[in-house]
């Protein structure tokens, strides 16, 4: 049966033997692979996808627009072939080479769902939104002063010095801002705000004084050089790699650090297609792989491994990872494996013009913009009756330029003067919100339909209930609120989620094999360990018991880091 193997004592079974296993090279992945290796272990990554050469295969990236074919945009053709990657915002025509082709990867959507992914070596760190925001207690012990979901086992003093060490590697800029629920981290001097947004910034310290803040955002572009990398040169153009190393990424970072100690082994091209269990040792033992250029099975095996191919492709590992010890899927005892997806609403708040400032532009291209965090349910005076938790905007001040000019009626030398004179100041609150954990929201298998390596499709069961319904209404409101304060002029909101097509889900995909305290509700224990495969650990965005409203990437490094320091130290004990 698939999942149980019996260990021969083969020259090959000795060649593929490792000391950890890591599946998945992207956030998460890298940062296991650098933990690992740095404490000794000799280590295999194996990666799904191409490999990605810092640097080497960044093509096109220092081309400038008028040097590409189409202008670094999205063709019909672009969107024919790719209907759901193309609907994120880091795919253009330079970066569109790191996101799936859709005609390759097929899935199945119970109810619409945009699946955003990147197969390579680096994934989607090659074009993430780089925003690292820290979880606070007001996370941490949501669920369980509301009933909601499963306790987390962990509270943010045993995070806290975890996202100080990870902080500090990643190069994350941003201000100490005193917010206690969006607690101050370990910075490089912060970007800054532009003149729009910092007189916005003053605006909401009058109107709203502590309550409601605009801050800079804090993100993990290099405002000085860290090591080899950076610093950030203001091109904006991170999602095609950056040839300076001047931002965060598993290809720039983690992945070198890991090479540098000698003990890693780095394998592309290798689906994971199941985890290998020992029914008699009641452990795992490795895992087999598809090699996708030869089409060929193959198994490597290691005291201990950590998954980390993201939240959905996790949850169908486990699932296909079948033994007569867990017929349903390996740790799966609970039975929530694949349930309980997270991801954060977004698509939703309001824009409004900005009057002032009009002989002032802005140089450069900042590569992040500024961020009002969470103002509801975080005391008795801001509690909202109609909805649970709470969402934040993410924002930017920007002036109009020629493109919304184009169709002026001037020509020649009119047309030209018109174009060379900027529009006007506007300012746009865009709400991320936070979904809560839903049993029936969840990742499926469909075993009659396979991909074209004969695994099983993956579906998706997912979808807004009513708290996060009643939570848009307010997110669109207080977004107008704000607008009309600061005194915005023409102000219109906006709402996606009825628009057929809309991504009305950020690429946030977390749950499906949740921490807790009791095994009988939970995949995880409190150090990413499976409740029912000791020397299995999982720490991508599967692991987590809510979702909170903050960006979640530093939490995932933060608490692979924590796993790797605690799997390590069970390695030289023995318990694993």
């Amino acid at each position: 049966m698939p999942g149980d193997s019996i260990l021969i004592n083969t020259r090959a079974t000795i060649k593929n033997t490792y000391d950890a296993i890591v599946v998945g090279s992207g956030i998460s992945g890298g940062w296991a692979a650098k933990e690992l290796c740095e404490k000794g272990l000799k280590t295999l990554v194996l990666e799904r996808g191409r490999d990605v050469v810092h640097i080497k295969d960044y093509t096109d990236t220092s081309k400038n627009l008028w040097e590409l074919p189409h202008r670094g945009g999205i063709t019909q053709e672009d969107r024919r072939i790719n209907p759901i990657q193309t609907k994120v915002y880091a795919y253009n025509e330079v970066s569109k080479h790191f996101l799936v082709n859709d005609q390759n990867h097929p899935y199945i959507q119970k109810k619409p769902y945009i699946w955003i992914r990147g197969y390579q070596v680096g994934g989607r760190s090659l074009v993430w939104g780089r925003m690292c925001l820290r979880f606070s207690d007001l996370d941490f012990e949501a669920n369980l002063k509301e009933g909601v979901g499963v306790d987390w086992p962990i509270r943010y003093k045993d995070l806290a010095p975890w996202y100080d060490y990870v902080e500090k590697f990643v190069g994350v800029s941003g201000n100490r801002d005193g917010i206690a629920h969006l607690p101050d981290g370990c910075f490089m001097p912060a970007m800054e705000m532009n003149c729009m947004e910092k007189e916005i910034a003053k605006r909401m310290q009058v109107v709203y004084n502590e309550e409601r803040q605009l801050i800079i955002g804090r993100t993990a572009n290099h405002t000085h050089k860290i090591g080899d990398r950076g610093p950030c040169q203001y091109r904006n153009k991170c999602e095609q790699g950056c040839p300076f190393g001047g931002y965060f990424s598993s290809n720039s970072a983690t992945l070198p650090a890991a090479m540098k100690t000698g003990k890693l082994t780095l394998r592309p091209f290798s689906i994971v297609s199941e985890v290998l269990y020992d029914n008699e040792k009641k452990k795992a033992i490795g895992v087999r792989i598809i090699d996708t250029e030869t089409l060929k099975t193959e198994e490597f095996y290691a005291r201990v491994i950590f998954l980390n191919v993201s939240t959905i492709n996790t949850a169908a590992l486990l699932l296909r990872s079948v033994s007569d010890a867990f017929p349903e899927g390996l740790g799966n005892s609970s039975g929530h494996v694949g349930h309980n997806l997270m991801d954060h609403h977004k698509a939703v708040g309001a824009t409004g013009k900005i009057e002032g400032f009009e002989d002032r532009y802005y140089h450069v291209r900042k590569p992040t913009g500024t961020y009002i965090p969470r103002f509801r349910n975080i005391s008795k005076d801001t509690m909202h009756p109609d909805f649970i938790r709470g969402y934040g905007y993410q924002t930017s001040a920007a002036r109009s330029g020629w493109s919304g000019r184009a169709d002026q009626p001037e020509l020649g030398s009119g047309l030209k003067d018109v174009l060379t004179e900027p529009g006007s100041w506007s300012f746009e609150l865009a709400g991320f919100g936070e979904t809560l954990p839903y049993f029936d929201n969840k990742v499926y298998l469909d075993r009659d339909k396979k991909d074209k390596w004969g695994l099983p499709l993956v579906g998706i069961d997912f979808e807004m209930k009513e708290n996060e319904k009643k939570m848009r209404k307010d997110m669109a409101a207080s977004a107008v609120e704000i607008l009309e304060k600061l005194g915005g002029k023409e102000i219109n909101s906006y709402d996606d989620a009825n628009k057929p097509g809309e991504r009305i889900f950020s690429i946030h995909d977390m749950g499906v094999a949740r921490m807790g305290r009791n095994p009988k509700s939970s995949v995880l224990n409190g150090h990413n360990q499976m409740h029912d495969v000791k020397n299995v650990f999982i720490t991508d965005g599967s692991c987590m018991a809510s979702a909170g409203c903050q960006n979640p990437s530093l939490t995932y490094m933060a608490l692979t880091a924590r796993a790797c320091d605690f799997a390590v130290q069970e390695l030289k004990k023995g318990n694993l």
